[in-house]
């Protein structure tokens, strides 16, 4: 992890991508449902990474996109689908036909995930749940191990801890420091920080530090753990940003139908990954038109006295 001190740690995404992920790397994009970081995956793809070990609890489009670019070996994984929508086709065809090339799963449920990423933010040998008794899953990954419980109640499974060579988090703010702060969906993203070798933070909006003095309890990230800010606007479209942008559900239902076909896949990422120098790039293609349409409506939440020591 990277303790420095270090005050201004605001890179270019295409910089933060060349410095923290190399091939055959471990790389988390997390993001539940919102926050998940469209704008460096495309920019792995764009660098042609190789022979990665994608995590994430729930993969969706953009790991379908990543796996389809040919960047990854393995995938770490509990739930997995184009969510609310069905199948992700590209994943399916690099499991059944090795098309672009084989891929190995790692299944867990979203329970034992989210163990593993406790297990290796706190520096602990395992993770011990129940909800695996009886279930296939024991047979599914030999990683699950039972033990008897110390305290005589008989067994019970543990899951390993997770330690990603780097994790890429998309957050509404943080300063150049990189404290971050985000609100909303949480997820994992606070433990997968502290659990990763390296931490990408990719934000909307880039603040000064009295804004995270101001309202310090947000903080979710703290600066500390950071090796690297990158200030990239829509970067999670077309996933949400509370309070930024929604989600763009037609995307999603787009890829449904593209991604059956690998060779319109392939078309895709030649214009929209490829094709493009950055994801300033991206979204200057879909126009800020298709941006002001996924702006929420303002939901402020109630101001904070927390008072001053006289």
């Amino acid at each position: 992890m990277n303790n420095s001190a270090k005050a201004n740690k605001l890179v270019s995404m295409q910089d933060a991508i060349a410095t923290y992920v190399s091939d055959n790397f471990s790389v988390a994009i997390e993001g539940f449902t919102g926050f998940i970081c469209f704008a460096a995956g495309h920019e792995i793809i764009r660098q042609r990474r190789r022979n990665l070990t994608l995590i994430r609890m729930t993969p969706d489009l953009i790991y379908d996109q990543m796996i389809a670019a040919g960047t990854a070996s393995k995938l770490i994984f509990s739930y997995m689908g184009n969510p609310g929508v069905g199948s992700l086709y590209c994943i399916r065809r690099a499991v059944e036909k090795a098309i672009p090339c084989p891929l190995e799963l790692e299944e867990y449920s979203h329970y034992g995930l989210v163990g593993r990423y406790a297990a290796g933010a706190s520096r602990l040998p395992f993770f011990a749940l129940r909800s695996y008794i009886g279930s296939d899953m024991l047979a599914a990954n030999p990683l699950i191990k039972l033990i008897d419980d110390p305290y005589g109640t008989g067994k019970i499974a543990v899951v390993p801890p997770l330690n990603p060579d780097v994790a890429i988090l998309h957050a509404q703010r943080a300063d150049a420091k990189g404290n971050t702060q985000l609100w909303g969906l949480l997820g994992m993203q606070k433990e997968i920080a502290f659990a990763a070798k390296h931490v990408i933070v990719v934000i909307e909006e880039l603040v000064d530090e009295s804004m995270i003095r101001a309202d310090p309890n947000r903080t979710l990230i703290p600066g500390l753990i950071v090796d690297a800010v990158v200030h990239e606007p829509y970067g999670a479209h077309p996933s949400y940003v509370q309070g930024y942008y929604d989600r763009d559900n037609e995307s999603y239902l787009a890829w449904d139908k593209l991604s059956q076909d690998h060779a319109a896949v392939l078309a895709w990422l030649d214009e929209w990954v490829y094709g493009l120098e950055n994801h300033a790039a991206y979204v200057r293609k879909h126009g800020q038109a298709h941006f002001d349409k996924l702006k929420p409506e303002p939901l402020l939440a109630p101001s904070v006295d927390y008072g001053r020591h006289r």
